[in-house]
């Protein structure tokens, strides 16, 4: 897909990735819609870019359809969605309740919501995009931190079920899975195992993505090392295990 003239939304957009991806995408000729909980911030960015603002918290599926809902009647069909917002949260077994599920609503539920209120309409027009953005830990998890690990594996694994179950009908699913990217997300953690190949900046993730989004790639990978981490795992689960048990005592249970 080719972002010329397309209609974007991007939730998460006042900071980080969103509004990494806001900036780039205005460039490359795209209308913009930038939503976030921090409605202020995403219109900051809106105005910057010449785009529109909408306040939308992801954790309730009212407040995602009625972004939705808002920009199909006031600004045209969604092209592409970008579902970018999430949260981390650290910890293992003493994550308390309430905590798992706030991350699940948000890093996982604003996915399906998402696609419950727009894949119909996308399908009905002969297709869409949307862009899910989950992490390396994904693919690879995250030492030192369930919630985040179990969460983006599941957002992997729906963006999987929506390619694998809508693509013949012109659905496009791409999933953004980054190391460490530099945000209020990563701020204070810049020594974690999860920027152990370097930080990026919003920006290059944002080129990563153009390039993902024009060739209508399933994975996109900013950090290229995720892929041959990827082929680990799948070639020697065992020898893998092992690695990440490593990698968990220098960064966590060292530390």
């Amino acid at each position: 897909m080719k972002l010329n003239d397309k209609t974007v939304v991007i939730t998460g957009a006042a900071g980080g990735i969103g509004e990494g991806l806001a900036r780039r995408f205005a460039t490359e000729g795209a209308t913009v819609v930038c939503s976030d909980l921090n409605h202020a911030g995403a219109t900051d960015i809106a105005n910057e870019i010449g785009g529109h603002a909408f306040h939308c918290d992801v954790s309730s599926e009212a407040s995602v359809r009625d972004l939705i809902n808002t920009v199909e009647e006031d600004i045209g069909p969604i092209d592409l969605f970008c579902a970018n917002a999430g949260i981390l949260t650290l910890g293992g077994l003493d994550v308390p309740d309430e905590d798992w599920d706030r991350i699940w609503k948000i890093n996982v539920m604003s996915h399906v919501w998402t696609a419950r209120h727009l894949v119909p309409r996308m399908v009905s027009r002969g297709g869409g995009y949307i862009l899910t953005t989950a992490s390396a830990a994904g693919l690879l998890n995250q030492p030192g931190a369930a919630p985040y690990g179990v969460t983006k594996h599941a957002a992997v694994g729906f963006a999987e079920w929506l390619s694998l179950t809508y693509g013949h009908k012109g659905l496009r699913v791409s999933v953004l899975c980054p190391q460490a990217v530099r945000s209020d997300m990563t701020k204070g953690h810049e020594t974690s195992v999860a920027s152990i190949d370097g930080m990026l900046e919003p920006e290059d993730v944002a080129d990563a993505c153009v390039k993902g989004i024009e060739a209508e790639q399933f994975l996109i990978l900013p950090h290229p090392q995720v892929l041959e981490y990827i082929r680990h795992k799948a070639g020697d689960y065992e020898r893998w295990l092992g690695g990440m048990r490593k990698l968990n005592q220098v960064f966590i249970e060292n530390n």
